[in-house]
């Protein structure tokens, strides 16, 4: 009976790092995705002196390597302009893992280049101190 609920809890005990397992990599892959869509960004305003546009990020997120684990991605170039500071958040994607070693958060890509892994407080907070009223209104009509 022993060896039965020994076995039965590094079973358990499998499965759950297994699923955690698969959010992490997941997580990372989306990170990764964003990485390269940084550097295509970065390369295009160094060339441009600007950020692009909108469809210039989704053509070249459709053929980023990994890049389906972004899922629903925020681009805010629209509000970038001249006195943005590089750690502005340049775009986004909010992810909604359910277990505690990768939980809720989301991917941010800062107009210098730079991706991280914010958790929803701090991100929260971070966007809301960037966003303008007219962004705010035209992303509630979405």
């Amino acid at each position: 009976m022993m060896d039965f609920l020994l076995v039965m809890a590094v079973t358990a005990i499998a499965v759950v790092a297994m699923i955690n397992f698969k959010d992490w990599v997941n997580r990372s892959e989306a990170m990764r995705a964003m990485e390269q869509l940084g550097q295509i960004l970065v390369r295009y305003r160094k060339e441009n002196g600007s950020v692009p546009a909108e469809s210039f990020v989704d053509d070249a997120r459709a053929n980023l390597e990994g890049g389906v684990r972004l899922g629903n991605l925020t681009y805010r170039g629209l509000w970038i302009d001249i006195d943005s500071t590089d750690d502005e958040i340049l775009a986004y994607t909010e992810k909604d893992y359910h277990f505690w070693l990768v939980g809720k958060g989301s991917v941010v890509l800062r107009l210098d280049g730079r991706v991280e892994w914010l958790g929803k407080q701090q991100f929260l907070a971070q966007l809301k101190q960037q966003q303008s009223a007219e962004e705010i209104q035209m992303l509630g009509e979405r």
